[in-house]
C-alpha cells in the first residue's frame, strides 16, 4: 500500500467551470460487429500463415540435401 493517497478536493465553483467530455461516435450493432469479425478474421489468417511457414521450414530440415551423420 502506499503510504498516502493524493486526494483533490473540487469546490462547487470549479465543477462548473469544467468543460462537459465529448460524446464518442457511437457504432451500430452492424458496424461493431463487422468489426469483431473483420478482427477475427485477421487473427485466423494471421495464424494459418504461421503454421504454413513453421510446416514448410519443417519440412526444408527434414528433407535437406546435407548429409547427416550418425553420432552414435
Amino acid at each position: 500500500m502506499t503510504a498516502k493517497a493524493k486526494i483533490k478536493v473540487i469546490k462547487k465553483s470549479e465543477i462548473k467551470n469544467i468543460e462537459p467530455v465529448q460524446d464518442v461516435e457511437k457504432k451500430t450493432k452492424q458496424q461493431a460487429a463487422r468489426e469483431v469479425v473483420s478482427t477475427v478474421s485477421n487473427w485466423v489468417n494471421e495464424f494459418k500463415d504461421r503454421r504454413r511457414e513453421e510446416t514448410k521450414q519443417a519440412f526444408e530440415n527434414l528433407f535437406s540435401n546435407k548429409p547427416q551423420t550418425n553420432s552414435v
